[in-house]
C-alpha cells in the first residue's frame, strides 16, 4: 500500500539523511473565504523525483507558490533544508532562494530580452559577475538542456514551444540549484516532445544530483521519470508512494486517474493490472 501522507508523514525521509529537502506541515491557504489547501503535509525526500498531481483547480500549482513565498499561507509550516521559511532573515532568504530554481508552466520568458539574457536574469539578481562570465554560464547552461548556440541571440517569439520549455529550464538551473521546481513541465509539447523533455529532466536529475518537484498532469511523466507521486484532494494529499503504490489506492480520484480510460490507453496493461 502506499503511504497515506497524513498518517505519519515523518517516515517519508531520505535514506540516510534524516532532512527531507522539503517538509511541509499542517499547511493553509486560502483565498477570500475560499480555502485551497486545508491542513496540507508533505515530504519531498532529497535526491527524489516527486510528481504532484490532483484534479483541475484543486491547488497543485498553488502548493508550489506557497513554497517559494510567492502566496501566503494562514498556518503551518513549510521548510527547506531543515529551516523554516517563515522565520529566516531576509539574507538567509535570498542563500535560500539561491538553492532552487523554478520552471513556470508556461515558461515565463521575458519576451524583450533574448535567450542569453534571459538565462543571465537570476545572475543579475543574486551574483556579481562580469558580463563576459555570465555569456559563458549562459552558453554552459543552454549547452546542458540541448540547444544549439545560435539559439542565444534569439528572442521567445522566434522559439518553438519545446524551445521555451528549454529556456526557462536553462534559466531555472542558472544558479546551480539543488532544488528544481518544475510545473506542467510537459503542457503545450506533443507526444515526442514530451518524451524527450522527460527524458532530460531524468538525465539533468541524475546528472546534477537534483531534487524534483513536479507538478503535473501527464500520466507518461509519473510512469517514466518519478520515483514517487503525491495525491492531492479535499485540500490534502491523500496519499503518496510509487505507481504501483498509487494502482492500489481505493480513493476515487485516485482511481479515475490511473484507471481511467486515458491511463488505459497510454500505458501497457502489465502497468495497470
Amino acid at each position: 500500500m502506499a503511504d497515506v501522507a497524513p498518517t505519519n508523514p515523518d517516515t517519508l525521509i531520505a535514506n540516510g539523511d534524516p532532512t527531507p529537502a522539503i517538509r511541509v506541515r499542517d499547511v493553509v491557504v486560502g483565498f477570500g473565504s475560499k480555502i485551497i489547501l486545508n491542513g496540507l503535509s508533505l515530504d519531498v525526500r532529497r535526491g527524489e523525483v516527486m510528481g504532484f498531481v490532483g484534479g483541475s483547480g484543486t491547488g497543485k500549482s498553488v502548493l508550489t507558490r506557497a513554497i517559494l513565498g510567492l502566496v501566503p499561507k494562514r498556518s503551518g509550516t513549510i521548510e527547506a533544508f531543515g529551516l523554516d521559511l517563515a522565520v529566516l532573515a531576509q539574507r538567509e532568504r535570498r542563500a535560500m532562494e539561491r538553492r532552487w530554481g523554478v520552471l513556470f508552466q508556461h515558461g515565463a520568458l521575458f519576451s524583450g530580452l533574448t535567450v542569453r539574457q534571459n538565462i543571465q536574469v537570476p545572475m543579475r539578481e543574486y551574483l556579481s559577475l562580469s558580463q563576459g562570465l555570465m555569456d559563458e554560464l549562459a552558453m554552459l547552461k543552454l549547452d546542458l538542456v540541448g540547444l544549439r548556440p545560435d539559439a542565444a541571440d534569439k528572442h521567445p517569439s522566434e522559439l518553438s514551444g519545446g524551445m521555451i520549455k528549454r529556456v526557462a529550464l536553462a534559466r531555472a538551473l542558472a544558479l546551480d540549484p539543488e532544488i528544481l521546481f518544475l510545473d506542467e513541465p510537459t503542457s503545450g509539447l506533443d507526444p515526442i516532445g514530451a518524451a524527450d523533455f522527460d527524458e532530460l529532466i531524468a538525465t539533468l536529475q541524475k546528472t546534477l544530483g537534483l531534487t524534483v518537484f513536479m507538478v503535473t498532469h501527464d500520466l507518461g511523466s509519473l510512469y517514466s521519470i518519478c520515483d514517487r507521486i503525491a495525491a492531492l484532494a479535499e485540500g490534502k494529499v491523500i496519499a503518496t508512494g510509487t505507481v504501483a503504490d498509487m494502482l492500489a489506492i481505493d480513493h476515487p480520484w485516485v482511481r479515475s486517474y490511473f484507471h481511467g480510460a486515458r491511463a488505459s490507453q497510454m500505458m501497457p496493461p502489465a502497468r495497470l493490472t
